[in-house]
């Protein structure tokens, strides 16, 4: 039997160049499942995706799913693609495991807690106040250069990253400090900085809620669990707009964070996989 992919429309394409296609899986002409590729806006067109990879259900356990995959990876080598980003609900073993088998990395996680209840106290000589605009201005001024170089250093050509870091501020802070549903605190160590926090208003998996899109300490405050008390910062702000979840992103090499997560109550919810196509 053969595993085929045949596209249900024409390829579309926006003027900025992203690009999307959907597939029927078929297998000996016969509809099996489903594909949807694309580019990703925020890496450029030499980073495709797998949007979406469906198997129904008579035909699944069959390596159809294996096959659809490679599959597209194929259509996306023609486009030019020089990696292929994919994500799978973390619950989704057998997507998880599928991805893993055809050799993708994992790169990332999106983790979520639920913020019924009250937020924790800060510990005793820790407060928080919102950032100042001369403070906003310092911070901005190396947020840019902190970001690209995050996905630099995870395989991300520099073109690549600096893209990301250029789409991620245009889509998250086009008004700066002033941009509508954005907090960012700062934290107090006996009325000394020690660390921020950046929380914006966003719905997560489908509930009114918050995100975290930064939190860092100062170098020379690091190992006082002051990352705990920004965590407990950004809940103060989530519980304040009547959120009932708060989101995060985590690289899965910050096993530092990812532990402090994890203790903190959030639970991953999708996590995010990349492989290079050679």
């Amino acid at each position: 039997m053969t595993t085929t992919l045949r596209p249900t429309g024409p390829l579309q394409e926006t003027p900025d160049g992203v690009r999307t296609r959907a597939y029927r899986v078929c297998v000996n002409s016969r509809p099996v499942g489903a594909v949807e590729l694309g580019t990703d806006p925020a890496f450029g067109p030499t980073a495709g995706v797998v949007r979406t990879l469906s198997i129904e259900e008579p035909d699944r356990g069959r390596g159809r799913g294996t096959v659809a995959a490679l599959a597209a990876e194929e259509v996306l080598r023609g486009w030019g693609c020089r990696q292929v980003l994919a994500s799978a609900p973390a619950a989704a073993e057998s997507a998880v495991g599928l991805l893993r088998v055809l050799g993708y990395a994992e790169r990332s996680v999106t983790m979520v807690k639920e913020t019924a209840g009250e937020a924790p106290e800060l510990p005793p000589g820790v407060s928080e106040r919102a950032m100042t605009a001369g403070e906003f201005e310092q911070w901005s001024a190396g947020a840019y250069a902190r970001f690209a170089a995050g996905w630099a250093d995870r395989g991300m050509t520099e073109e690549q990253a600096r893209l990301r870091a250029a789409v991620s501020r245009r889509q998250n802070l086009p008004d700066g400090l002033r941009t509508p549903g954005t907090a960012f605190r700062v934290l107090l160590a006996r009325g000394i900085v020690a660390g921020r926090v950046w929380v914006a208003r966003q719905e997560v998996a489908g509930l009114p809620g918050a995100y975290v899109y930064e939190v860092a300490v100062e170098e020379e405050h690091r190992g006082r669990g002051h990352g705990r008390a920004l965590m407990g910062v950004a809940e103060r702000v989530a519980a304040d707009w009547g959120a009932a979840r708060l989101g995060l992103h985590v690289f899965t090499d910050n096993t530092p964070a990812v532990r402090l997560y994890d203790a903190l109550g959030y639970r991953a919810t999708e996590r995010h996989f990349v492989k290079p196509l050679l």
